[in-house]
């Protein structure tokens, strides 16, 4: 019916006039052929007035949809209930419309991460540059002793360096979060890797009376970037060893990386039996900047935000258990398939 109705609304004029044609032909009569013409004239007039109601129905109803999407937040949907041309350009204006939101709302939370960005770096650096300033004045004064200078130069040369880690890694984590960075596909070692982290904390470890546990089958490997999956692991071993000291009772505090695989991934957990961390800081330990109530003074708050970024970049997910006084245990999943 419906292509029986658009044909004969394309064609309509046609139809008409050769109608008209059979009519006068079989009637051969004067006021005959006149009544015809006059029915055709009213016919056709009819047909034209309806198409342009329709036309400024179907434009009235584009206009209305886009000044709604214009003032909502939201993309509400289109209907098309019509199958002609107007139906056509309905579902190309939806999709029109529907890509420039994606775009306005991808444009939006682009400049809202620069600008959070921006608050967050401008907030770490200041208490660095403030003391190098003070410092700096104070180098001034002539009455300074040598080893005064020395201590000043020194507290200089450690805010220096604060900053420095502090750029290299805020960078570091804007390319891993821009997808900039280029990450390898090859064959790795899971307990190579853990071994070399081991071994680079192994100051800090011994430091704090922190024992490292290794329990990964020689022959499990992930396909990834060693140099980034080493990085990351070393971030959230690392927080496991600040946040761990030795047990009252005699007992000795311990981190344990233990690692199993399947043919769908592999499965990592860094349990530790330190403080633990509090519940309300749980659902945020991975934001950038995010400091928990028991994190000693030097911390910056950006180690595990950067292992999670690299965790995700490498096909993988990172997840934490924690109780307050028993401990914490990460566990990370790395995806053998996308």
């Amino acid at each position: 019916m419906t292509i029986l109705f658009r044909f004969f609304k394309r064609y309509s004029v046609f139809i008409l006039l050769l109608t008209t044609v059979l009519v006068c032909m079989i009637l051969r009569n004067a006021v005959g052929i006149c009544v015809v013409l006059a029915l055709c004239i009213i016919a056709l007039m009819a047909l034209r007035c309806a198409e342009q109601w329709q036309t400024n129905r179907s434009i009235k109803s584009l206009t209305r949809y886009l000044c709604t999407v214009q003032d909502r937040l939201s993309l509400p949907p289109m209907a098309t209930d019509e199958e002609n041309e107007w139906g056509v350009l309905q579902s190309e204006i939806y999709k029109v419309v529907a890509l420039l939101r994606q775009q306005y709302s991808e444009e939006k939370r682009q400049k809202q991460y620069l600008a959070d960005m921006l608050s967050n770096i401008s907030h770490q650096i200041k208490t660095p540059l403030t003391a190098i300033s003070l410092m700096t004045e104070l180098l001034e004064q002539p009455s300074l002793t040598e080893e005064q200078r020395l201590d000043y130069a020194g507290k200089i040369d450690t805010q220096v360096t604060r900053v420095t880690w502090l750029i290299r890694h805020l960078l570091t984590l804007s390319q891993l979060e821009a997808g900039a960075v280029e990450m390898k596909h090859e064959e790795i070692s899971l307990l190579s890797v853990m071994e070399q982290v081991r071994d680079s904390l192994s100051v800090l470890s011994e430091l704090k009376g922190v024992e490292i546990l290794l329990d990964i089958p020689q022959d499990i490997t992930i396909k990834g970037d060693r140099h980034w999956l080493s990085e990351a692991m070393m971030n959230i071993v690392k927080n496991g060893i600040e946040h761990n000291d030795k047990p009252d009772g005699g007992s000795f505090a311990y981190v344990r990386i233990t690692a199993t695989q399947t043919p769908i991934f592999v499965r990592v957990k860094i349990e530790d039996n330190g403080s633990g961390i509090d519940e309300q800081d749980l659902p945020r330990i991975f934001d950038r900047f995010y400091k928990a109530k028991n994190a000693p003074p030097q911390s910056i708050g950006i180690g595990l935000a950067l292992a999670k970024q690299i965790i995700v970049n490498l096909n993988g997910k990172i997840d934490v258990q924690s109780q307050k006084q028993q401990g914490s245990v990460f566990t990370v999943t790395f995806y053998s398939v996308s």
